[in-house]
């Protein structure tokens, strides 16, 4: 398949088409012409881009440095006065349009406006001599269908495609607190799929192309995966921030829902609560999480959404007990691919040797029950809005979007039925939360996917992070330091499926297409634990890299 047909978005009848075209000629528009990328470069990239935007030559070497610099850095930086919120925003602005033609990450790019906000940025800094809040400067990307004033969001579909007149809650919350605007990033048709294509194209997975970057926060992923962003803002309901994050080798947190604000999101499905979705930061450390969370609840989101909870985010020292950890190597339903496997083995062993921390094996509990009650959930009308979207619109219907709305998962619902099914939601986290403290584990350890990033249109099992959204437990993503390696990531004999999505996930594994694929891996602890779980996380990936 050529570079040109990888990346190619989703089509429809002539209306659409027309529409979708002059969607994509508009952000073309955008790219200034001294940041387009050499025809020879476009035509046949190499599998792993990652490299191609520091290769190009159309970055300075100031550049270069400014977008090596994680979220926390750039934040310390402006603040001494050794970088100003203009340089700061410049840089990852130029090296996004980059990393756009390389990937289709972006829906919308205003650099432009981003420059202007961060002059005046400059000009506080310089005339009050402080911070206007702890993100004053600080260039964050933003998935679609965040509305920003001013800028081209979408709700899934080109049908709600618009120009947002006013900022959402979490939008309005972080310009308060200094953050600085200049893209809009792309994601799945219904923005529920774990891989991201739309009628901007399709977002390829920087360090190996024949993959994808994930879904549905992936225009972010491989945004910041690019160095295009050092911070992206996200979502997840089913694994959106979590899954783009691991196929990308970036972190990213899945805060407890209802802790973070999602008020005024583009959307099509207003006042499905049958499972909440949560908004949080994909970015380049752990720091990074932490200083995103503590931020924007510090706040107090509550004061203006009053369906956000007013709980603080309490990171622990963890020095007065061992942190009790439970390793799941997987769940019962899908064996995760070899890479995984390898990078929990590495996790295990070096914990296991460690002083700090106690280690068990984590058994899952019912998780093939959990999961086919968050796919019944998910669209409690059996689809039939999606349907009637895309049906008015003329947008022909991704593979996986059919797959996501269909039985035997999806079905219709009267009002009886709902009540039985939200019955047995929470008769599950009931039984769900006294197997977890029967296994008397502080956090979890375990796969954040079935595998690395998957082929593109292949995502058609959730489980390792629906479940987590089923129960509210908050869980985070770190790269372990693998990649798929075809030497040694091989089946030295082919494994017994252990279901119907078991077999499907084994037929997908060539060693071979996976190379090069980051290797990472999740911790995840109880409902409001989110502090527990940055905390973990911060140990658990020092005993690794010592």
């Amino acid at each position: 398949m050529s570079f040109k047909e990888k990346i190619k978005g989703i089509g429809g009848n002539a209306s659409y088409e027309a529409k979708a075209r002059v969607l994509r000629e508009q952000l073309e528009a955008k790219i200034p012409a001294g940041l387009k990328l050499p025809p020879a470069i476009l035509e046949d990239p190499p599998l792993d881009i990652t490299r191609i935007p520091e290769m190009c030559g159309l970055l300075t070497v100031q550049e270069l440095v400014i977008t090596e610099l994680d979220a926390t850095a750039v934040c310390q930086k402006i603040a001494a006065g050794e970088l100003t919120a203009v340089e700061a925003v410049t840089a990852f602005g130029k090296r996004a349009a980059i990393a756009h033609q390389l990937t289709a990450c972006l829906t919308d790019f205003f650099l432009d406006e981003g420059i202007k906000q961060a002059q005046q940025l400059d000009e506080y800094l310089q005339k009050e001599g402080k911070v206007i809040g702890p993100l004053h400067g600080l260039p964050i990307s933003v998935k679609s269908h965040y509305p920003l004033k001013g800028t081209v969001g979408c709700g899934g579909f080109l049908m709600n495609t618009e120009t947002s007149t006013e900022d959402c809650d979490m939008t309005s919350i972080l310009r308060s607190l200094g953050a600085v605007f200049y893209v809009k990033t792309n994601q799945p048709q219904s923005v529920m799929h774990l891989e991201s294509k739309s009628s901007c194209g399709r977002v390829l997975n920087p360090h190996n192309t024949n993959l994808t970057a994930g879904g549905s926060s992936g225009g972010e992923s491989a945004l910041v995966a690019m160095k295009g962003s050092c911070i992206g803002l996200g979502t997840d309901i089913g694994g959106s921030i979590r899954c783009p994050s691991a196929h990308c080798g970036i972190y990213g947190i899945r805060p407890s829902s209802r802790t973070t604000p999602i008020r005024g999101l583009l959307w099509y499905q207003h006042g499905q609560d049958g499972v909440f979705a949560s908004s949080g930061p994909m970015c380049r450390s752990g720091r990074d999480m932490r200083l995103f969370l503590e931020a924007v609840l510090g706040a107090n989101p509550s004061l203006r959404d009053p369906d956000v909870l007013p709980i603080p985010l309490k990171v622990p020292h963890l020095t007065q007990k061992k942190l009790r950890v439970g390793i799941m190597m997987h769940d019962g339903v899908v064996m995760p691919h070899p890479p995984t496997i390898r990078a929990l083995n590495l996790v295990k062993e070096k914990l296991e040797a460690s002083s700090e921390v106690e280690v068990v094996d984590y058994i899952p509990y019912d998780h093939d029950r959990g999961y086919n009650i968050i796919r019944e959930l998910y669209y409690e009308d059996g689809g039939a809005t999606v349907r009637r979207i895309l049906e008015e619109s003329g947008e022909e219907m991704h593979p996986l979007t059919e797959w996501v709305i269909s039985p035997p998962h999806v079905k219709n619902h009267d009002a009886a039925q709902i009540w039985k099914l939200r019955d047995q939601r929470d008769d599950y986290r009931r039984e769900y939360s006294d197997h977890w403290w029967s296994q008397n584990v502080d956090v979890v350890v375990c796969p954040p996917f079935q595998g690395t990033a998957s082929r593109h249109d292949t995502a058609k099992y959730w489980g390792y992070t629906a479940i987590w959204n089923l129960l509210d437990y908050p869980g985070a993503i770190f790269p372990t330091g693998l990649v798929a390696d075809p030497a040694v990531d091989i089946y030295q004999e082919l494994p017994s499926p252990m279901s119907a999505a078991d077999e499907y996930n084994i037929s997908l594994y060539d060693a071979a297409i996976f190379k090069g694929a980051p290797v990472s891996l999740q911790t995840v602890s109880r409902r409001f634990n989110d502090g527990l779980v940055l905390a973990a996380q911060d140990v658990i990936e020092r005993i690794l890299q010592s």
